[in-house]
């Protein structure tokens, strides 16, 4: 009983002859053109990543320069015959002119030097000797210097083919002795094609679902693309359905994909963490779902660039399914929103093998994004470019009693007057306020080396701003506050004291009023001999220690910006040589006193 040995499609449908490469045109076309004018090099180097067609486009190469034709006096040619000896021998890798060199195993000295010592003989069979060493990089520094007098001024006969996946370890020698070729990653669309006639050809049923979700996995590789295609045929009996293939490759189906985004895209926290457990209970890889929420990510970019640019909408493509999802989702997510959760989910690929749970580090990958924005809000991208607005909640004071804002998810900053800050009952009474003076000192933002913390260069002067910046520069000084609760102390700004020694604060950001915090600033005040007692709110600031550190800061920036603008040297250097200042080259330390012309 005799048995059929399986060739695999990879091999089955290696392209023979140049008409048949898929997706390297540019690299077909030099070829076939130098052929057709007999302009041949003598070294050849093609380099790319696995799978795209180095050592088959090498064969065909070979084959061009050696083949007979059909009545055996054929010449050169950018169409080899593939039935005279020549073409048949070297297809199957018995052809005595053509030797490959496998320089991943073969990498001594003494490998090259036994190869270079058949060039002294001329073609046995052949019109050239063909000499193809794969993986090139992988030759030790002896072999290549061993090989370079040969590459450079070999015997008329001897053709010399390099195929390397990474070209950037060949030294710069060799490269400049060869004419240099970079075959290209194939795009899947091309990928797709190509396997839709192989499997017309093959007789197997197959879902395009099926087949994008190969192309996908190829990454540019069409061998690659084959061999998985093979494992499908296996997998499912016969034929490619996409669910078989997707269990198979252990792809995310795109629905929750789709239904993470727009989660993102609404705010919508207990939808997103719903779709997570699903994904999780159906055991979906975490690695799986972030690239294919670039993917679409990178989609919706590209539709978001071109409508707002006010080009003509991409039709949606009609064989692909999702392209009409991908299109809604794109005018649902701001286009800044989008490109922030491609940066979360492209960098969020390399934190998952840091978590003990990869599930659990997916799911803080995309709740960061909800960070960033009001729970429950969504933007449309019309509104993508609007101005980024400050805080402008008006403080609601009196003598007799005090009443406290409270930030709430539904009054994001900058919004209208009926969106802003509620006001509630306080929750204790009779600690008097301050009225606040007018005078308002205002610079850029600029960042604070005290707080090491981004806050805006502008206060507003009040009475009790600077016994409070002393109060917290007494406490940093001997040590008393350190991490957060110096961080609640830079960022509060005092609104009351009483005459028990009671002190009222009032901080924007709700993390640093915790109570263990809150409770070792009052711990330290008392210590101090400051207050007695201590009470935190949510609320505005206008004058905190922070924003009196950024202030000075921008003020000795400017001084030093203007000393070294007017100094004699600088305005000749700009004046007679057109010379610039580099944009933020000058800086001035923390604890440096103000600049003097005398010291350029």
């Amino acid at each position: 009983m005799s048995t059929m040995s399986y060739l695999v499609l990879a091999r089955k449908y290696r392209p023979r002859k140049f008409a048949e490469m898929v997706g390297q045109a540019h690299v077909v076309k030099a070829l076939t053109n130098a052929l057709q004018t007999q302009r041949l090099h003598h070294a050849y180097l093609f380099t790319g990543t696995r799978g795209v067609g180095k050592t088959t486009v090498s064969r065909i190469l070979a084959k061009s320069l050696n083949c007979m034709g059909v009545d055996g006096q054929g010449g050169i040619t950018d169409e080899p015959c593939g039935v005279c000896q020549a073409c048949i021998d070297i297809d199957s890798g018995r052809f005595v002119d053509y030797t490959e060199l496998d320089a991943a195993s073969n990498r001594s000295v003494d490998e090259v030097q036994a190869l270079l010592e058949q060039a002294v003989y001329k073609p046995v069979q052949g019109r050239f000797k063909v000499f193809m060493i794969d993986e090139v990089h992988m030759l030790t520094g002896h072999a290549f210097n061993a090989m370079l007098k040969t590459l450079e001024e070999p015997p008329e006969y001897l053709k010399f083919v390099l195929a390397t996946t990474d070209p950037q370890k060949v030294p710069v020698t060799v490269l400049s002795r060869c004419l240099q070729f970079n075959l290209r990653p194939m795009a899947p669309e091309t990928v797709l094609s190509h396997l839709v006639q192989v499997l017309k050809a093959e007789a197997v049923p197959a879902e395009v679902g099926a087949l994008r979700l190969l192309a996908r996995a190829a990454r540019g590789s069409m061998r690659d693309a084959l061999s998985l295609t093979d494992q499908a045929i296996a997998f499912g009996n016969g034929e490619l359905q996409e669910t078989a293939v997707r269990q198979m490759l252990g792809s995310v189906d795109r629905s929750h994909v789709f239904n993470l985004i727009d989660a993102l895209a609404l705010g919508d926290g207990p939808r997103l963490l719903g779709t997570l457990d699903t994904l999780r209970l159906h055991g979906f890889s975490p690695a799986s779902t972030l690239e294919d929420m670039t993917e679409v990510l990178q989609r919706m970019a590209v539709y978001q660039t071109l409508n707002r640019a006010g080009q003509q909408r991409p039709e949606a493509d009609e064989t692909d399914p999702e392209a009409t999802e991908t299109q809604r989702l794109a005018l649902l997510m701001p286009l800044d929103e989008t490109q922030l959760l491609y940066s979360l989910c492209l960098h969020g690929r390399a934190e998952l093998g840091l978590a003990p749970d990869e599930h659990a580090a997916l799911t803080m990958v995309l709740l960061r994004l909800l960070a960033f924005k009001a729970p429950g809000t969504s933007r449309a991208p019309s509104s993508v470019v609007a101005e980024k607005k400050t805080l402008n909640f008006e403080t609601a004071t009196s003598t007799d009693s005090l009443k406290t804002e409270t930030l709430t998810p539904e009054s994001p900053s900058g919004s209208d007057e009926k969106d802003s800050p509620q006001e509630v009952e306080p929750q204790w009474l009779a600690v008097p306020v301050r009225q606040q003076p007018e005078t308002t000192h205002e610079r850029g933002a600029r960042y604070d080396i005290a707080t090491a913390a981004r806050v805006p260069a502008r206060f507003t002067d009040t009475e009790d701003g600077p016994v409070w910046f002393e109060a917290v520069q007494q406490l940093i000084a001997s040590e008393s506050i350190t991490a957060l609760v110096r961080e609640l102390a830079l960022q509060s700004q005092l609104m009351a004291r009483s005459a028990d020694a009671h002190w009222h604060l009032r901080v924007e950001r709700e993390s640093l009023n915790q109570t263990a915090t809150r409770e070792r600033l009052a711990l330290a005040l008392k210590e101090a001999g400051l207050a007695s007692s201590l009470s935190v709110e949510l609320g505005a600031v206008s004058d905190t220690p922070a924003r009196r550190l950024a202030h000075a800061a921008a003020e000795r920036q400017e001084q030093a910006e203007a000393v070294v603008m007017g100094h004699a040297f600088v305005q000749n250097m700009v004046q007679n040589f057109g010379a610039k200042i580099v944009p933020g080259s000058i800086q001035v330390s923390k604890d440096s006193a103000a600049p003097q012309a005398e010291s350029l």
